[in-house]
């Protein structure tokens, strides 16, 4: 018996099939933009470590912190836009001196211009980011933890006394 064409049945398989690789493939494809869209201080470090940096990726936001650009191994790749705002304090959490502020990172532009850096945080190949407390919004973001995501807390004080039980605990 030849058959000329294909069964009714065999075809809606056919359909129901590329309909499905179609919807995993497109729901696997994001672009950039869409992915920093729903980038903030809870999950920069993860979002950075995502980007698979030979070196490093960092964000880097210039004068009022009005715009921010990502950057990959030195190469821009997006742009975040109302991310932060000038009052974002960067600190550094010394053992012996506690809260420092941390300096203000010098930058210079591809035309040799020195600009002025509002915020920068950068994350090794390895994940391993800046050891920093960022202050924004009343509330401080911990990026100094290794193995865990960025823990918030609502004050300063509350930030140093979970460093200062940390040191405790390791003490013993």
């Amino acid at each position: 018996m030849k058959r000329g064409a294909f069964s009714l049945i065999e075809l809606m398989i056919v359909i129901v099939i590329m309909g499905v690789v179609y919807t995993l493939s497109v729901n696997s494809f994001k672009s950039v933009g869409e992915e920093s869209s729903s980038v903030n201080l809870n999950n920069l470090k993860e979002y950075l470590v995502s980007l698979k940096a030979k070196k490093n990726a960092k964000i880097l936001c210039l004068d009022e912190c009005s715009s921010c650009d990502i950057l990959v191994d030195g190469e821009k790749k997006a742009v975040l836009d109302d991310f932060l705002d000038d009052s974002v304090v960067v600190y550094r959490y010394e053992y012996l001196t506690g809260v420092q502020e941390k300096m203000k990172e010098i930058y210079f532009n591809e035309d040799d211009v020195q600009e002025d850096v509002c915020f920068s945080y950068s994350v090794d190949s390895k994940g391993v980011g800046d050891q920093v407390l960022v202050e924004f919004r009343e509330k401080v973001y911990d990026f100094t933890n290794y193995f865990e995501g960025t823990q918030t807390y609502e004050n300063m004080q509350e930030a140093i006394q979970s460093k200062e039980k940390l040191i405790e605990e390791v003490r013993r």
